[in-house]
């Protein structure tokens, strides 16, 4: 009688493409870090097995034990049961080579701002980073670009304000990780109304931009997020209204503001056809995130 075979040994490839597989049968959705089952995969497989999310060289050939292939096909079946974005399940986001805590208190990271921080430093709107001597980051979740614009502008003193509580309880956590507690101060504000007085050279904002329609329509993963954090009335724009119509007072000469509207481009356009709005190019398109001038803004 001819030997059993042997198990085939898994490797890190193996067990990654074998996950994206079972993720894709599970009609998981995608979108808090990563756009895809394979990328998803890659993170929960490299988390469970201890191995950096961006190792220095190829290692996808790399045997796995026994006891890694559990855990990580464990922690699979945790994210396809529970429909938690995988944040949630690895305590963790990263935007670029940034790496910030996250739970449920804040929405996941995920900003086109921050493309636009890390690749240009909101180069031609910003010529010199060293120009930049405070800012604001507002609706800050959890401080993720408050922390972005402390390490692209450094000589700026960086405000991040929100509405909850909760929230800046996390976003106080990644400053102190950052050690950026001297520059960067959580503020509690709902908008811009905590903030009377005080003016910035530059603001981003990311803020709650999802329409009544599509919070109806959301997947589990999004559900599982702070509804505070997403929904902005039913055209998506309630808060970026506000924004609009408060933010010159609250920006210095020649200061700019930055939003990130999602894909509202179109009603944005329509709600302020007066309004010069810039589009800066993105991984997205050019829908996503306007850029204004303060001299721009209405009074």
């Amino acid at each position: 009688m001819p030997a059993a075979r042997a198990p085939r040994a898994e490797t890190v490839g193996s067990l990654i493409l074998s996950s994206a597989r079972r993720l894709e049968r599970a009609g998981v959705t995608f979108g808090h870090g990563t756009s895809n089952p394979i990328d998803e995969a890659a993170w929960l497989v490299r988390h469970a097995l201890a191995l950096p999310v961006a190792p220095p060289r190829d290692d996808t050939t790399r045997r796995v034990s026994a006891d890694g292939v559990q855990a990580a096909r464990a922690l699979i079946a945790e994210r396809i049961q529970s429909r938690k974005p995988a944040a949630y399940l690895l305590s963790e986001a990263w935007l670029g080579p940034y790496r910030f805590h996250v739970d449920e208190r804040v929405i996941v990271p995920r900003s086109f701002i921050a493309e636009l921080l890390l690749s240009d430093a909101l180069a031609p709107w910003v010529a010199n980073p060293a120009s930049v001597r405070s800012a604001l980051d507002l609706c800050t979740g959890s401080g993720c670009l408050a922390i972005l614009l402390a390490k692209v502008f450094p000589l700026a003193a960086v405000d991040g304000s929100d509405i909850s509580p909760d929230a800046l309880a996390v976003a106080r956590k990644n400053v102190s990780a950052y050690r950026l507690g001297k520059r960067v101060r959580p503020v509690e504000s709902d908008l811009l109304a905590a903030l009377q007085g005080r003016t910035y050279d530059l603001i981003v904002s990311n803020p709650p931009y999802v329409t009544a329609a599509s919070m109806r329509r959301l997947p589990p993963e999004y559900r599982a997020e702070p509804g505070l954090a997403l929904a902005s009335g039913p055209d998506g724009l309630e808060h970026t209204r506000t924004i609009l119509r408060e933010a010159r007072r609250h920006l210095n000469p020649g200061g700019i503001l930055v939003v990130e509207i999602g894909h509202n481009r179109r009603a944005l356009e329509r709600a302020f056809p007066s309004l010069p709005f810039a589009w800066p190019a993105l991984s997205s398109g050019e829908d996503a995130v306007f850029v204004l001038e303060r001299d721009a803004l209405p009074r």
